[in-house]
């Protein structure tokens, strides 16, 4: 058995690809997202990252509805589906064949009621699953114990099926998550960036067609964000990449190891708090000044509200003037003594 615990970011994304597939039962699809993507770990912990592909991987990632595919992963030439459940009864042979007949192989998964952990209870051929339910069929009288159970071989077996190989443990090393601030490394003058994708180990490569030497993580930069529809810092950052597929906001491909996380990672727009108050009042960054000691001005957000009848929001390059326009005051601040608070 494989024990898998999703983060958050993988909860809100099998969330998101439900609702915009248009699925009939979110909750199932949900689910079911969620043991594709267990399984997606395992084969990257155990199986050779070249021999194995999992359709639905840029669709999961990027929140979009799943291209019309009769099974989801493929492992060593074999066509493998994923089944999801909480119920066990649900893996019974005649259950599944009921409605996967077709494919190769099917990997059974159990999850919580929290879906907060999931485990891989085994996989079995379907040609041994048709096996067992004919023979369930043909035996007259009370089923005995030992036809009662689900026939399932452990995890590790999987492996079996292809050449002999290693171990290989092929998960990312990229520190980055969605929604993180970085700049490039070893530039002071460099632009803050948000990270949108980070990219499996296996897709390294530039928008050129050329390898990376390393694992590639996808940015935008907040200006290009601001262009977009809505509010960006009030999106989850599990949904940032899906937004900018939707609304083609261009995205920049780096090596993880030529970024680092951002010290001072404001932007115009960003909410913020200056955390040593015992009850900080959110505000808004309006201007950056780097050449000033106290390089970061704010408007407090209660009293960008009181000018308007609904949420406040404002294109962030034009609050300075709004700002001005609306004898709001503006308070600045040194870097170091603010931190950043997403409304998402």
């Amino acid at each position: 058995m494989y024990l898998y615990s999703p983060d958050k970011i993988d909860q809100e994304r099998a969330h998101h690809q439900a609702v915009i597939q248009g699925s009939e039962d979110i909750d199932v699809k949900r689910i079911g997202n969620l043991g594709e993507l267990a399984f997606e770990q395992f084969c990257r912990e155990y199986l050779p990252v070249e021999m194995w592909e999992w359709k639905n991987e840029e669709a999961i990632r990027r929140c979009n509805p799943e291209s019309f595919s009769g099974y989801d992963f493929e492992v060593f030439g074999y066509e493998i589906d994923v089944k999801t459940s909480r119920d066990v009864s649900a893996f019974r042979p005649a259950n599944i064949l009921k409605n996967d007949p077709d494919d190769d192989i099917i990997v059974m998964v159990w999850h919580r009621d929290k879906e907060d952990a999931l485990i891989l209870l085994g996989w079995e051929r379907t040609e041994t699953l048709k096996s067992k339910v004919k023979t369930q069929e043909e035996y007259s009288g009370e089923e005995p114990e030992k036809l009662a159970h689900l026939s399932a071989r452990p995890m590790n077996e999987l492996h079996d099926l292809g050449p002999n190989t290693a171990h290989l443990n092929q998960k990312p090393e990229n520190p980055f998550a969605p929604g993180d601030r970085v700049v490039k490394t070893d530039d002071n003058n460099t632009s803050v960036a948000v990270v949108v994708e980070v990219l499996p180990p296996e897709k390294n490569k530039t928008a050129f067609g050329q390898t990376m030497d390393g694992e590639a993580v996808n940015v935008a930069f907040p200006e290009m964000l601001d262009d977009g529809p809505s509010d960006w810092r009030k999106i989850s950052p599990a949904k940032l990449a899906s937004y900018c597929d939707d609304q083609d906001i261009k995205l920049y491909t780096y090596k993880h190891t030529n970024l680092e996380q951002a010290k001072e990672p404001f932007a115009l727009g960003d909410y913020v708090i200056k955390p040593d108050y015992d009850d900080p009042d959110l505000a808004v960054v309006v201007n950056i000044d780097k050449d000033e000691d106290r390089d970061i001005a704010v408007a407090f957000l209660h009293h960008l509200e009181e000018t308007v009848s609904d949420d406040f929001y404002r294109v962030p390059n034009e609050l300075q003037a709004y700002c001005d326009d609306h004898d709001i005051s503006a308070y600045s601040y040194e870097s170091s003594a603010l931190e950043l608070k997403p409304q998402y």
